[in-house]
């Protein structure tokens, strides 16, 4: 009986690392997709499979089923309540709001390893259970606690509910380090203690504290490093997957914790190789504090160009390729439908549109190429940063579509700006660049950009949908005309 289960979470493990190396392209995003949605089916029917076959001895030698009415209907309300739910929200929600999605299913992973930490906790009372399974509760409910709170902090940043300056409170530093130090500690003592009101006093204290430290240390990550704590915390949250899976035990979900905290890690460190920061510095927070205002030399341009539909689409039909740049302010706009359009005119005209990626632009690792795929433009003429940089200079017209700190030629060229040594895309170099924004204002990070006061940059303003259709229909008039 127990082999059937084993063999379905095998073959849902084997799913998941599948299913990761398929959502590795864009060619096979698809397939990786439905190979996740298979193995997450495998396991909840092998573990449903589990729980309704459990059964005990009984009197006369009968058997008894191992859980109760009770249990049951606590697991179908928790499958029926958490599907109807995931399904709600899966529909609901807009591309825009991706990031601080995935931000708050990371807290309730969080919270379920706090839940499942103590429950297993509680359960063995009054006895002795062994020093690795208590290492195993302390550690995944400080893990869990952590992540549920930071995780909390981060879906409330991205949703405007907080701040997005960075709180900078006096030794906060050191307030995270005592605050480690003294879980750490009292992990110690519940390993060591013999007294279980003593042990139980330990873990609501270790609860508290990654509660706290969670929230403090998120809170005080600025929001130019939003996408890097997204990836972070779901890093975090598979490691607290991984606690539960220990805990309970369960191969299953070792390995899938396994795999997403290391996946999880190793995108935070290629978007911190991309922002050319440390992962250090990330987590340990305040950058974005600083106060908007010109970056560089004081002394420096502070006017710029304005233009409109007409001039940027004789710019694009006259002045040869065209590259466009894409980030949040065309998620909110939704715009991308209409900027695939443009792609398709110029591309019957045999003018090359090509679209270049930044790692960080938008909010969430991925954000911009998952807006282009939804608005079917061809994967191969999507570009990442490395690909595309080195042919500006031979591009006639740049768009850059609500995009702000990705081009920041600050980060190349101003030692005093806060992003400076950030690998940023290069567009300034092409003969024209068009900037669709709704004002002058700074991006997340708060640096302004000196990009706007260039000779060859021009300003398009309004709300980027409506800039870009105004565009779109300049372009099919004077492709008529023409």
């Amino acid at each position: 009986m127990g082999s059937i289960p084993m063999m379905a979470w095998l073959a849902a493990g084997v799913c998941f690392i599948f299913s990761l190396g398929g959502l590795s392209r864009h060619e096979s995003s698809r397939r990786g997709n439905l190979l996740g949605i298979t193995g997450m089916s495998l396991a909840i029917v092998a573990a449903l499979f589990v729980i309704f076959s459990s059964t005990l001895p009984g009197p006369a030698g009968q058997t008894v089923w191992k859980h109760g009415i009770g249990s049951t209907a606590l697991v179908l309300l928790a499958l029926v309540g958490g599907g109807v739910v995931g399904i709600r929200l899966a529909i609901q929600v807009e591309m825009t709001g991706m990031p601080e999605l995935v931000a708050i299913l990371h807290s309730f992973v969080g919270l379920a390893a706090v839940f499942v930490g103590w429950s297993n906790w509680l359960i063995h009372a009054g006895h002795d259970p062994g020093i690795i399974h208590l290492v195993e509760v302390a550690l995944g409910i400080f893990i869990g606690g952590y992540t549920f709170t930071g995780s909390v902090l981060a879906w409330g940043k991205l949703k405007g509910r907080f701040s997005s300056k960075p709180l900078l409170l006096p030794g906060r530093h050191l307030i995270n380090l005592s605050a480690v130090l003294a879980a750490l500690a009292l992990g110690v003592w519940i390993c060591t203690t013999g007294n279980w009101y003593a042990a139980l006093f330990a873990l609501v204290l270790i609860t508290l504290i990654s509660f706290g430290l969670g929230a403090h240390m998120v809170a005080a990550i600025g929001g130019a490093d939003m996408p890097v704590v997204v990836s972070m915390l779901n890093s975090y949250s598979g490691w607290a997957a991984a606690a539960i899976g220990f805990l309970l035990p369960n191969d299953l979900l070792i390995v899938t914790g396994a795999l997403v905290g290391s996946s999880g890690a190793i995108l935070s460190y290629i978007m911190c190789h991309a922002m050319n920061r440390s992962f250090i510095s990330v987590i340990m927070g305040g950058f974005g504090g600083e106060s908007a205002g010109p970056s560089g030399d004081a002394t420096g341009p502070t006017s710029y160009h304005t233009t409109n539909a007409a001039e940027t689409a004789q710019w694009l039909l006259e002045a040869g390729p065209v590259v466009v740049v894409p980030g949040y302010g065309m998620a909110v706009a939704q715009a991308q439908h209409s900027v695939r359009e443009i792609s398709e005119l110029l591309g019957a005209r045999d003018i090359p549109c090509r679209f270049a990626i930044h790692p960080v632009a938008g909010r969430l690792p991925g954000h911009m190429n998952v807006l282009l795929a939804e608005a079917n433009v061809p994967y191969d003429v999507v570009l990442e940063m490395d690909e595309i940089n080195e042919d500006f200079p031979s591009t006639g017209t740049v768009l850059v579509i609500g995009a702000n700190d990705i081009v920041n030629p600050g980060a190349e060229d101003d030692a005093s700006s806060p992003i400076y040594g950030m690998p940023v895309l290069q567009v300034w170099k092409a003969e024209h660049v068009v900037i669709l924004k709704r004002s002058m204002g700074t991006g997340y990070s708060g640096v302004d950009n000196p990009l706007f006061y260039l000779d060859n940059s021009a300003m398009l303003f309004g709300d980027a949908k409506n800039s870009v259709d105004s565009v779109l229909q300049e372009l099919r008039a004077q492709s008529a005309h023409s």
